[in-house]
């Protein structure tokens, strides 16, 4: 597999558990939200890839131009390398189905895959989302759900385009949650407990 990452069975070794992929940020890496999953899942399987592209030293999963502006052919291209990543591990460890959690930048690569390869995941929790391109025509994305979390005081993701997200997958046909914490760009702990009974509520 062409991402370095770890994979952690489901607790019970059901081969129909739900796995959930985590995506982390900018800088991080494939441990970084291992601790995250079974907080919104105990009982999913985990798989974490570490993003293969580097921004000064940094790990991401795509290339942008500038803070906020991405290169929208490099999301294109990562979206499509990162759902064949996700296939060949279904096949390797016969997952259930897949869910994404994604933090930042890894909400954004989660945000794609399921915008382009809309059937490679079940659904995504997007964690300080932003628009990662607009898609024409859009997908059907009838039998997916998304859960967004967002701050409203996050400096790198404003208000409108947390909104602007949830209403691209609104009008894709997903099943949509916005759910806003009065903090910044962070993982907030009031957003951790509304995603997990989010994902109990839209267990597939």
């Amino acid at each position: 597999m062409r991402y370095v990452h770890r994979y952690v069975p489901a607790p019970n070794a059901r081969p129909s558990a739900k796995t959930l992929l985590l995506l982390h940020g900018t800088g991080g890496n494939e441990n970084d939200l291992l601790p995250l999953g079974p907080m919104l899942d105990p009982d999913a399987a985990l798989l974490s890839p570490r993003g293969d592209v580097l921004e000064n030293g940094m790990p991401r999963f795509f290339r942008r131009l500038r803070e906020g502006v991405f290169d929208e052919d490099d999301v294109r291209k990562r979206a499509q390398a990162l759902s064949e990543f996700v296939e060949e591990a279904r096949a390797e460890h016969g997952l259930g189905p897949v869910t994404a959690v994604g933090f930042s930048n890894g909400a954004n690569i989660a945000s794609a895959m399921m915008l382009l390869h809309p059937r490679t995941l079940a659904g995504g929790v997007l964690l300080a989302p932003m628009v990662p391109l607009v898609p024409d025509p859009l997908p059907d994305l009838s039998h997916a759900s998304a859960f967004l979390g967002a701050g409203r005081n996050d400096p790198l993701v404003p208000v409108p385009e947390a909104e602007r997200l949830a209403a691209l997958f609104t009008r894709a046909g997903a099943d949509v949650t916005l759910h806003w914490h009065p903090g910044g760009h962070a993982i907030d702990r009031s957003i951790v407990d509304a995603a997990r009974i989010w994902l109990a509520a839209h267990a597939v």
